[in-house]
């Protein structure tokens, strides 16, 4: 090889990196998509955040159209989205189902006690042992269940206004037809 195709050699590789970087500042994150859309929830069984002795679990996605929203006390944008939650509890069409994930109960529990607690149930996995296999890397994360416990649709970031009317209440409105 001459030595002036050597020298381009660093030039090529910086130039294919510079273009992977534009690529991946260019996508937005939030639309990440999940493996898990159109398959059955993960198989599960959690205590109950506000009642250790009962359980959350796949079983009681079955039947209802379900919201289960990821959250936890040390995250900025689930508080963020406390409200709409707590407005979205009002609407008889379907239940909210929290994950409080990668926590401690107590703050968890402050924090429901001091906002209000928009949740039907709430799973508490303190270890991630649910979360990974529902394939969370973040919070907030809320998926939508449908009837039959087959997940419809995962939605990265805060709900909020403009994310309920857009996105979810459309698909709600769907699945609740079926």
């Amino acid at each position: 090889m001459s030595r002036s195709i050597r020298a381009l050699i660093p030039l090529f590789l910086f130039a294919g990196l510079v273009a992977l970087l534009v690529f991946g500042l260019g996508n937005d994150p939030r639309k990440v998509p999940s493996p898990l859309v159109g398959k059955p929830v993960p198989d599960f069984s959690l205590p109950e955040l506000t009642d250790p002795s009962r359980s959350v679990s796949d079983e009681d996605l079955k039947g209802k159209i379900s919201l289960v929203n990821v959250w936890a006390s040390w995250c900025n944008s689930c508080r963020a989205e406390h409200q709409a939650l707590m407005a979205l509890s009002e609407i008889p069409d379907f239940q909210i189902v929290g994950l409080n994930w990668k926590d401690e109960s107590r703050d968890a529990l402050t924090v429901l006690r001091m906002t209000g607690n928009p949740y039907d149930m709430n799973g508490y996995d303190p270890d991630n042992t649910v979360g990974i296999h529902w394939g969370v890397y973040g919070a907030p994360e809320t998926f939508v269940v449908d009837r039959k416990g087959i997940i419809r649709y995962k939605h990265i970031g805060p709900i909020d206004k403009q994310v309920w009317e857009e996105t979810l209440e459309p698909l709600v409105a769907q699945l609740k037809a079926e």
